[in-house]
């Protein structure tokens, strides 16, 4: 009987800060909430309840705003912000405190939110809100594990910071990709004239454009287990298919289509690595799969263009070159597909 008595607990109630950042058209805006538990805490102050009343908080005040505002901070276009605090309001229904922190500034293109309030609880998290001209743009919980998020305002400031962040990143994940550029290199090895070449490199970008917006927009979304040993067997299959045409028709059109889709979620799942922003998914998207179109290009360029010098010069060099770069493709598609599959 003496076991089953109830005993006080004395666990943390809710541990959960709140903030919200308004973006105006004159100014950038935020409000804290801070639940009394949590300030005590680091306050030493008992019982916390103390912190409920006026008098208490304001005296207070100081000492929380020089705690705090280190561990919330709001960098604008590079530059990064700490203004001082407003005097707490006491929330008694959420046994909180609410502040309003305000930065004078016009016309932010991307503001980066940094929270880390209360360290010292690891399962502490803070809901971050951001408003424009007072319509909700985007949610996020941040914690110890993630401290910061990153929002593009929907301006075209806003939109032109995101071209500028994606698009060199789709290029770079392109020219960096030795699997994405193996397959395309292979596609290229048998030569053809530039209309074959450019229906080729279509059918690619049509293919893995489509998986890649559904993957990103998490409507469909296969396993990287499964992506990435099927992209090491599409280029295995590109070198077979080289070393074993025969004159016939020329289908690395269609074998560029149907692969597509497959190199398409590969692409997805570097770019959710990114953090995509909630408010400009559309030109997150579009812009990193530019870049993937501009590192295919130029890949293309260079390849072709040596290729076909290559048998303008010499016939047999240039069909000696094609099997021995279709072996290596198939030999280098395999070994990735042993890796990825058995040893991942």
């Amino acid at each position: 009987m003496l076991a089953l008595t109830p005993r006080m607990a004395s666990a943390h109630p809710v541990p959960f800060s709140y903030v919200d950042v308004h973006v105006d058209r004159d100014a950038v805006r935020a409000t804290i909430v801070a639940h009394i538990f949590d300030i005590a805490h680091e306050l030493a102050v008992d019982p916390p309840e103390r912190l409920l009343q006026a008098d208490e908080a304001a005296r207070a005040a100081d000492t929380i705003s020089r705690l705090l505002s280190p561990r919330l901070s709001l960098t604008v276009d590079g530059q990064t912000f700490h203004p001082p605090w407003s005097a707490p309001e006491v929330l008694d229904d959420r046994q909180s405190l609410r502040f309003t922190v305000a930065y004078p500034l016009v016309g932010p293109s991307v503001l980066t939110v940094q929270a880390l309030l209360f360290p010292y609880d690891a399962n502490h998290q803070t809901f971050l809100n951001v408003y424009e001209d007072g319509d909700l743009m985007s949610q996020t919980i941040l914690d110890a594990k993630r401290s910061s998020v990153e929002h593009f305002a929907g301006t075209p400031q806003g939109a032109a910071a995101v071209v500028a962040r994606f698009l060199p990143a789709g290029v770079h994940h392109i020219l960096i990709g030795p699997d994405h550029l193996l397959f395309l290199v292979g596609l290229l090895l048998l030569g053809g004239s530039i209309r074959r070449l450019a229906l080729i490199v279509s059918a690619f970008t049509l293919a893995h454009s489509l998986t890649l917006t559904l993957a990103a927009l998490n409507l469909v979304t296969p396993s990287p287990r499964v992506v990435e040993p099927a992209i090491a067997l599409s280029i295995v299959y590109v070198g077979v298919d080289n070393l074993m045409v025969r004159g016939g028709r020329d289908v690395r059109a269609w074998i560029a289509f149907a692969f597509g889709f497959i190199h398409g979620f590969g692409f997805a799942n570097v770019l959710r690595e990114m953090n995509l922003p909630s408010s400009a998914l559309g030109w997150s998207l579009f812009s990193f799969n530019l870049g993937v179109e501009v590192g295919q290009l130029l890949v293309v360029s260079v390849v072709a263009t040596a290729l076909a010098a290559l048998r303008s010069r010499n016939e047999v060099a240039g069909r000696r070159l094609t099997v021995a770069g279709s072996v290596v493709v198939a030999a280098a598609g395999g070994f990735w597909f042993i890796q990825r599959a058995f040893f991942t």
